[in-house]
């Protein structure tokens, strides 16, 4: 978090003001040292240009993005070296690190929180931390961010609760995301819900944005993707996901009908003309797109009628599908599966017209979108 602020220069991982303890992540970590008094406090040391950023900002952020409140521990992780600490160099930044706890209290009173237990203390010694700790989001890049946020800022009064009742109705995806930086939230975004095009609305929200719906993960890890149905969570997940793990949990939500859960994920065959497939084989102007991630797959203009029972086409929307061999049933075939889901579509035959290639496509995994007046 630090590390992004404009005019930081450096920020170095390490432990704190310890007596009697060696300055390592084993040490502190030991049970003998889990209520130390003097245990080491992890801690970050930051470089910055006092001439682009100031104190003040700085101790804003470090108040506003963990909270102050908890007495060593921050949610999960509990220990005297987790306890909140601001290490000065000097008696101007004292002076700064009093002043800024003393609003942030205000502030934390007006919305019923406790009494801040952050402890302001002469630095009188940093180590810096082992290698695998410095940056450590970077390192990881499957994991998720502790969000232990109070949702208190110091240009609001009181937490910005979203209004909630579009998440009450019907099925819905639920992203929790931290109001710091989160290198994971980050990924999900870039990886999965920019592109996500799907049928199942999907909102954003922090931990303190939940009023009137029915969370039962816990909230401190972002991201956290819930599934929410009526206002409740039908499941959750902790942590980022990648995109074929996501997309499975979503077809569990929303593919009410076995059978369609099947064909997506399980290489299942739709029945030939099931209904589907008499609804979809004379749809007008139109492209058909991943029932799960709402990505183009195939245009009408590519359509043709094999008489098979299932959905032919010549080629699919460039980049929207993928080969992969399938021998099953001792079978040597094509199998052709969705690039942003991952779901199983059907196989391509090179018996189409002309001697072209027919892609023999399952309607059920898939929606049709009319295509607009302007195309």
């Amino acid at each position: 978090m630090f590390s992004r602020i404009s005019g930081v220069i450096d920020v170095t991982s390490g432990y704190a003001n310890g007596k009697g303890v060696e300055p390592t992540y084993r040490a502190i970590t030991l049970p003998s040292n889990r209520m130390n008094p003097n245990n080491h406090a992890e801690a970050v040391r930051v470089t910055y240009n006092a001439n682009a950023v100031n104190l003040r900002t700085l101790l804003e952020s470090f108040f506003e993005y963990h909270d102050p409140t908890q007495v060593n521990r921050q949610g999960n992780d509990v220990g005297t070296q987790y306890r909140s600490m601001i290490f000065t160099t000097d008696k101007e930044q004292a002076k700064v690190a009093s002043k800024t706890l003393e609003e942030f209290q205000k502030l934390l009173s007006n919305a019923d929180f406790g009494k801040i237990a952050t402890e302001i203390t002469p630095l009188t010694h940093f180590t810096e931390a082992e290698p695998y700790h410095q940056d450590y989001l970077q390192k990881n890049p499957n994991g998720y961010c502790p969000d232990n946020s109070t949702g208190i800022f110091f240009n609001s009064v009181g937490t910005d609760i979203s209004k909630n009742d579009a998440l009450l109705e019907g099925k819905q995806i639920l992203i929790i995301e931290s109001s710091a930086y989160c290198p994971y939230c980050e990924k999900l975004k870039n990886n999965i819900t920019d592109q996500y095009a799907g049928p199942i609305p999907l909102s954003f929200r922090t931990a303190e944005q939940l009023s009137g719906l029915s969370v039962k993960t816990p909230t401190w890890a972002t991201p956290t993707i819930i599934f929410l149905e009526e206002g409740t969570e039908a499941f959750g997940f902790q942590g980022y996901m990648d995109p074929k793990d996501f997309y499975y949990a979503l077809g569990k939500f929303s593919l009410g009908d076995e059978k369609v859960f099947q064909v997506a994920f399980e290489n299942g065959t739709d029945q030939r003309f099931c209904k589907e497939y008499r609804i979809f084989k004379n749809a007008k102007d139109g492209i058909f797109v991943d029932k799960l991630s709402g990505a183009a797959l195939f245009d009408t203009n590519d359509r043709f009628d094999s008489k098979t029972g299932w959905l032919s086409f010549r080629k699919p929307v460039d980049g929207a599908v993928y080969e992969k061999r399938d021998t099953s049933f001792g079978m040597v075939r094509t199998e052709i599966r969705s690039v942003s889901s991952d779901i199983h579509l059907g196989h391509v035959f090179s018996d189409g017209p002309n001697g072209a290639r027919r892609y023999c496509i399952n309607a059920t995994v898939l929606n049709f979108i009319p295509k607009t007046p302007s195309g």
